[in-house]
């Protein structure tokens, strides 16, 4: 018997047999969930480097002398004849810092950074036997 008959014979008898052990003995689901359990202890997460924004002095850290002065400033630079005396700045606040990309995501990205929101200090003094 030549090479090339005895391995056309065999070949698919081999085969067969490894297609059974595979399948029915229930190896290739133990070598799956194996690699699945090896892939997910060596997850590979890439982040973006944090970038940090500039920190701007809070509107208590602002002195209200050199916002004055600022005002000042300004009025003088467009003429304070031009509107007649009157100070077109009074009553106004600075303008919101620009925020970097990454805090400008998500539910409260039209909210601005200074609200402190709502005060829930004494939610635990409620009386909650009555309202369960």
């Amino acid at each position: 018997m030549k090479r090339s008959e005895l391995k056309r014979l065999i070949k698919p008898m081999v085969a067969e047999c490894i297609k059974e052990s595979l399948l029915e003995e229930g190896i290739l689901s133990t070598v799956i969930s194996e690699v699945v359990k090896g892939m997910s202890t060596q997850l590979v997460v890439e982040s973006a480097p944090v970038v940090e924004a500039p920190k701007t002095p809070a509107k208590s850290e602002i002195s209200g002398k050199k916002l004055q002065e600022t005002k000042k400033k300004m009025l003088n630079a467009i003429g304070k004849g031009a509107y007649n005396g009157v100070d077109i700045f009074e009553g106004t606040t600075p303008a919101p810092a620009q925020r970097s990309p990454q805090s400008s995501q998500g539910p409260l990205k039209d909210l601005d950074p200074s609200d402190s929101g709502v005060d829930i200090s004494g939610l635990m003094n409620a009386n909650w036997s009555k309202l369960v």
